[in-house]
């Protein structure tokens, strides 16, 4: 990616502008907010630059998490119109992350880096979960990674 996400975002806010797209603004202005408070929360550890864009990727995926559970919500609730507010939010966000990775490429990843740190028992998953996120942030579901990881390892 030639542009890091913070770039590739502001442009896309001002082409929405432009567009006059105005769900796509405010999806975008509320994923900069996010980038904006993780920033100033990244500065109490002394770090003044701002967060990577593979630590934006892991607030990208929460934020997906969180809609996809109001989305849960609204539907239980009888609110379709709010839900399909958070289904066009999490398309936008999505839209900055990589692609997920399916079941059967996220066992192969999984095997390829506990063969790679020699991972053998339940003991070594939290190396192999720690490489898995240095490697696949926000292509993979680290939830539903843990339980492959953990049945793999035990």
């Amino acid at each position: 990616m030639s542009q890091s996400l913070r770039e590739s975002i502001m442009q896309q806010v001002k082409d929405a502008m432009k567009a006059g797209d105005k769900p796509r603004v405010s999806a975008l202005r509320l994923m900069q907010a996010a980038i904006k408070d993780k920033d100033i929360a990244s500065r109490t550890d002394g770090r003044n630059e701002g967060v990577s864009d593979a630590e934006l990727l892991e607030l990208f995926t929460k934020m997906v998490k969180q809609r996809r559970e109001s989305v849960e919500l609204y539907e239980k609730g009888g609110r379709p119109e709010l839900a399909a507010q958070e289904q066009a939010e999490i398309a936008v966000i999505e839209s900055f992350m990589p692609k997920q990775l399916t079941e059967d490429e996220t066992r192969a990843a999984i095997e390829a880096v506990m063969k790679e740190l020699g991972a053998s028992s339940i003991k070594d998953m939290g190396k192999v979960m720690a490489e898995l996120k240095t490697r696949y942030a926000g292509q993979i579901d680290f939830a539903k990674a843990g339980g492959l990881a953990k049945s793999l390892l035990g």
